[in-house]
């Protein structure tokens, strides 16, 4: 379990959607999908799909758990819709090199499945005519997604490129909190030290932090505690930074809808004087620019940090799931309206589905994919067939129960053998109807710990846009040296290589860089978004 998680959280740490706008339009070929020759055989509602069986090639990622012809899902789905799948699937490490080769050579799969079409991909190889404008089929094959749309018309706005087009459909979860791992507390270190409750401001941290450092709680009579530890502040920063009233560690819009680039914030500049101010008096683990996210855990598990970030707080601690080590509640910094906390915008930013020029039946196809965005395909793709791992205890309101797992072992692994929703994003919709019954306390103190502490303070830092294709040119040239130097910087700023009395000089340079031409690229992309109905 804690391996998929980990691979899932980092899957699902989601960035800025953007891409290139091709220079011709694809509006000539917008009247192909929906026309397929076999159009008149594909069935609106009710199974199966078609009158005749079918045959497509999907072409997928695979973690190396089950054959994929052997999943139990994917059976099911072939009996029910009356389609089967060819799998074209390569090892999910080398995946986008694959599907590389595969666009470059034009000998396409019928559909793209679970696949991480990259924005800039979406918007090139539509315009190419190599993936199907999908808006029509969305409108007369797939009610499921339809009405989801319908309901969110951000969503579609997110999955619309500048030409009006839908080129490839996302993984939705409007559940979703967390954009990656928060911040914990060992609770074995806040009972040793007394504290009933949590630090409410960066100082009452700061003061939490020293006590670690000098009052042994771990209690083996050595100062051997790590009162903060990180890997290369990746795992912390974007929850950091909110202490001081930023969503995103790159880019983000502020409640007026301005954009803003992080690393030239002030705010920012009190995320680095802070970290500074830890890592000179020790509070901050001084292994943080070295380490592997293994050794963290190897301090975690011989019981020495006292805060730190994770999917879970166990996967850290080694101890089993329970509500004792608790969810850090963001602090408030001298910046007023903080703490704020940047959510996960509920869709991912790269496509999970597409079909392409090559698919026999567009009609069906999108039929196929939109029963993963009910009730039972969410089911199905997200716990396998029903009374092998779960059973209804009420299947009128959808409640149900797991069952102990057929010749023992992890639940959670054995589920990764009927489905390919197991370490990697598959297209469909997260709910939390999908769940009722099978949360365990653990999980149900999680809701409770995000419900509390997070979205109170929440707001999506940016929405997935789509740049043009002059727009993409030049972030890329811009960040490619830009992205170096704050990451460097960062890392002189906080060991103290670097006085923070150099900020002017850093922000000027910065600005140099072209720090002020993407924060207005993004801003008027945004500003276009905003205009943007979603609809061509």
């Amino acid at each position: 379990m804690k391996k998929v998680l980990k691979s899932g959280s980092l899957m699902l740490g989601l960035t800025l959607a953007i891409a290139s706008l091709s220079a011709c339009g694809s509006a000539d070929k917008a009247g192909e999908a929906g026309t397929g020759k076999n159009a008149s055989d594909v069935k609106k509602d009710g199974f199966p799909i078609v009158d005749k069986p079918m045959t497509m090639t999907l072409m997928a990622p695979d973690v190396g758990v089950q054959d994929w012809n052997k999943m139990q899902v994917m059976q099911e789905m072939e009996k029910l819709t009356g389609i089967k799948m060819q799998y074209q699937n390569a090892p999910i490490d080398s995946f986008d090199s694959k599907k590389n080769l595969v666009f470059a050579s034009d000998s396409l799969p019928d559909v793209f499945f679970g696949a991480d079409i990259k924005p800039a991909e979406q918007v090139t190889y539509g315009s190419q005519g190599v993936l199907l404008p999908l808006e029509s089929l969305i409108d007369n094959y797939a009610p499921n997604l339809k009405k989801i749309l319908d309901e969110h018309p951000e969503i579609r706005k997110n999955m619309t490129t500048p030409s009006g087009h839908i080129y490839a459909l996302r993984t939705i979860d409007l559940s979703a909190v967390w954009y990656r791992g928060p911040m914990w507390y060992n609770g074995k270190f806040l009972k040793a030290l007394g504290m009933t409750k949590l630090p409410e401001t960066t100082e009452e941290l700061y003061a939490y932090l020293k006590r670690v450092q000098d009052e042994d709680p771990n209690g083996n009579g050595k100062k051997d505690e790590v009162p903060l530890t990180s890997v290369k502040l990746d795992d912390l920063r974007m929850f950091f930074l909110g202490f001081w009233g930023i969503y995103d560690e790159v880019i983000y819009a502020d409640k007026a809808g301005k954009v803003h680039y992080t690393p030239q914030e002030e705010g920012y500049k009190g995320y680095l004087t802070f970290l500074n101010r830890l890592w000179k008096d020790n509070l901050l683990d001084h292994e943080t620019f070295s380490q592997t996210d293994e050794q963290k855990k190897a301090k975690g598990k011989n019981n020495r940090v006292a805060l730190f970030s994770d999917y879970y707080p166990y996967f850290t601690l080694g101890t089993e799931p329970d509500e004792s080590n608790p969810m850090m509640k963001p602090v408030k910094s001298e910046v007023p309206d903080s703490p704020v906390y940047g959510k996960h915008p509920g869709i991912s930013s790269n496509g999970t589905f597409a079909i392409t020029k090559s698919n026999p039946s567009p009609e069906a196809a999108m039929r196929w994919v939109d029963y993963m965005y009910g009730y039972e395909g969410g089911t199905l793709f997200a716990q396998g067939p029903e009374d092998v791992l779960w059973k209804y205890t009420d299947k009128e309101k959808h409640v149900k129960e797991w069952k102990p797992v057929p010749g023992g072992g992890d639940r959670e692994e054995y589920r990764g053998t009927l489905t390919p929703n197991y370490g990697i994003l598959v297209p469909g919709a997260a709910s939390s109807e999908l769940s009722k019954g099978l949360k365990t306390d653990f999980d149900k103190w999680i809701d409770k710990e995000n419900e509390e502490k997070l979205t109170p303070i929440a707001k999506i830092p940016f929405p997935s846009v789509f740049l043009t294709e002059e727009e993409q040119a030049e972030v890329t040239r811009l960040k490619s040296d830009l992205d170096t130097y704050v990451k460097q910087m960062e890392a002189k700023f906080v060991t103290g290589q670097e006085p923070l009395a150099n900020w002017d000089a850093y922000a000027g340079q910065l600005k140099k860089m072209g720090s002020d031409k993407i924060a207005g690229i993004y801003q008027a992309a945004y500003d276009r978004w905003n205009q943007s109905s979603g609809k061509k």
